[in-house]
């Protein structure tokens, strides 16, 4: 009975951490009713509400750092503090992210995979010729998804690094000269945060299209 139970809890782990993570977890969700197409439905929007979530992340942490350029006094090392905390929370954005893009790669390589060996299974040859222009059109605005999608996260490297760098600055030198320093590379911090968004925004666009295109729901 025991070892019953062992097996029914492992089972359930593999349920919870397989999908959406690799070529085996895909198949389990398939087996348990939902195909491929609805899995990368469900992934572009996963990747969606994660760039939705970091764009608004990225914000505040610049919102927090221009604060600072206006610090008229109190404690620097809880300002400080703070500036790392919204830090830390961008780069689990970012990660989650990334993550999620290379969940949708997964997925639409399984989908895209099947349905180009399953051509081959028509016995109508104009049946086979519309399924293989559907099949091209489908993996091109995939791919133009994509494009966008890692084109938004390929921004948020740089941009994160030049938040670190300003916070480590600030933390080896709290003091009113380090204030002054963070003003005077503000504003080209500010000018890639205004880019980041845009991009993150059209790729937000895109997935909302493509999503619209499949079938599903926003």
């Amino acid at each position: 009975m025991r070892k019953v139970v062992a097996l029914g809890v492992l089972g359930l782990l593999v349920l919870g951490v397989l999908p959406g993570c690799s070529s085996t977890g895909i198949a389990i969700r398939e087996k348990l009713g939902t195909p491929k197409r609805e899995q990368l439905v469900d992934r572009v929007e996963e990747t969606r509400e994660a760039q939705e979530d970091a764009k608004t992340q990225f914000a505040s942490t610049l919102e927090e750092l221009q604060s600072l350029t206006n610090f008229d006094g109190g404690e620097l090392e809880s300002a400080y503090k703070r500036l790392d905390s919204q830090l830390g929370r961008a780069r689990d954005r970012a990660e989650r992210v990334k993550d999620k893009i290379q969940a949708v790669d997964r997925v639409a390589n399984a989908l895209f995979n099947e349905w180009e060996d399953e051509l081959d299974q028509y016995e109508t040859e104009s049946l086979r010729n519309a399924s293989a222009r559907q099949l091209d059109e489908t993996r091109q605005r995939f791919g133009d998804v994509l494009y966008a999608m890692r084109k938004a996260e390929g921004k948020m490297g740089p941009v994160l690094a030049a938040f670190s760098d300003q916070v480590l600055f600030l933390k080896h030198n709290l003091n009113a000269r380090a204030i002054a320093s963070l003003d005077s590379t503000l504003g080209e911090l500010e000018d890639e945060i205004a880019v980041l968004i845009r991009d993150m925004e059209a790729s937000i666009a895109e997935a909302n299209a493509f999503i619209d295109e499949m079938g599903g729901e926003r």
